[in-house]
């Protein structure tokens, strides 16, 4: 509104353009008639002066006498400029070692909140209300089994390939699912409305264009209406009491990956696709929940490295600096997730090694390492 009041109607400002213009082509001829006035023609080609061209004005109208003047006056001139532009630039050369000094230390400070960081997120992962029960099946549910787990992980790895998110929302969800389900008892036939309720509300936090309450509704054939789907999600934000963010094994994976990658055997694609398929793996074993998501990811590099190369001990004492974890302290999860990736039946995670058989992957599915050789554990 401000803008339209303060605008000027084109018409008038032509006007007061042209009035300017007639004033300035008016001018006095006879100094003893002041009143006779007569129009003089407005300039055709009135040079414009450019900012630093103002100081040399005087220059035009100088007299010819005062011109040795301006030649000794303008040689100082260049001394000095001369002089300025040294200093400047030793000023710019001290200025850039100084921003250079500087961006090496803010480099050096990252490094340094690295682990400070990792200790962060390792005490949430440990916290009690963030961790689902281990034994939650045997325990609190009646109905659902550990292979219902696994086909409801499955689906949910071909539901994110659907709708092309992205494998935090896929973490979070199982996550959520693994946590609801150790306090609530869940029906049998509900349990895939819990998946996509869990999905709902993981892709709110973590995509930046979230699927609608419609597309999982469609994606189960519409077995749910709309109505239940936003039930189950009011139920499990009430019980996450909306503390929805929550470190996952993919978080872990990206921190100590930077440290695994030590060779050029582990400079790869492959590598990192392998890492992310052994993690993905432990998503659909129910007996990987009792293990914590830094541990399970540490595990993950430990037998991608061991799958990359057999004959080199997969864990150096950087690894162990990084993630914290001994080799003996991680051996019964390496031995999980190497018979899940050793010994995948046909009828089991058909979509997540679908998925990673794709070459956009390296077909990194398609890897099966040699037993573990048991001195890889041994504490060095």
């Amino acid at each position: 509104m401000v803008d339209e009041e303060n605008k000027v109607p084109a018409a008038a400002a032509a006007s007061r353009g042209s009035n300017k213009r007639a004033f300035d082509s008016i001018a006095i001829t006879n100094e003893n008639d002041p009143l006779q006035i007569s129009e003089r023609p407005y300039p055709a080609n009135k040079k414009r002066v450019v900012l630093g061209e103002l100081n040399n004005l005087g220059n035009v109208i100088v007299s010819t006498q005062n011109s040795d003047l301006t030649e000794t006056h303008d040689s100082k001139r260049k001394i000095k400029l001369r002089k300025t532009s040294t200093r400047n630039v030793v000023k710019e050369t001290v200025e850039l070692e100084t921003s250079a000094n500087s961006s090496h230390k803010d480099n050096l400070q990252k490094c340094s909140y690295g682990p400070l960081i990792y200790q962060h997120l390792h005490s949430l992962e440990v916290e009690e209300r963030r961790r689902p029960l281990s034994n939650y099946m045997e325990k609190v549910q009646n109905n659902v089994i550990p292979s219902m787990r696994t086909v409801l992980v499955d689906w949910l790895v071909e539901v994110t390939e659907e709708y092309k998110l992205v494998s935090d929302t896929l973490y979070l969800a199982v996550s959520y699912i693994d946590r609801f389900l150790s306090s609530h008892v869940l029906a049998m036939e509900k349990l895939q409305l819990l998946g996509v309720s869990c999905m709902l509300v993981a892709s709110k936090y973590e995509e930046i264009s979230p699927p609608h309450v419609e597309d999982f509704c469609y994606i189960t054939d519409n077995t749910y209406t709309r109505e239940e789907v936003v039930n189950m999600e009011r139920d499990l934000l009430s019980f996450l009491n909306f503390e929805i963010s929550s470190p996952t094994t993919i978080t872990f994976l990206r921190i100590f990956m930077k440290a695994a990658q030590d060779n050029l055997s582990f400079l790869t694609l492959q590598f990192e696709f392998l890492s992310c398929y052994l993690a993905e793996l432990s998503l659909l074993d129910y007996s990987c929940v009792r293990f914590l998501p830094s541990m399970t990811a540490a595990s993950a590099i430990f037998l991608s490295r061991f799958t990359v190369l057999p004959e080199v001990c997969p864990w150096t004492f950087a690894l162990q600096q990084c993630t914290g974890y001994k080799p003996s302290e991680l051996k019964d999860c390496v031995l999980v997730i190497h018979e899940l990736q050793s010994s995948l039946m046909e009828t089991t995670g058909r979509a997540l090694r679908e998925k990673y058989m794709n070459h956009k992957y390296k077909c990194v599915a398609a890897l099966h390492p040699p037993d573990i050789p048991s001195c890889f554990f041994d504490d060095a």
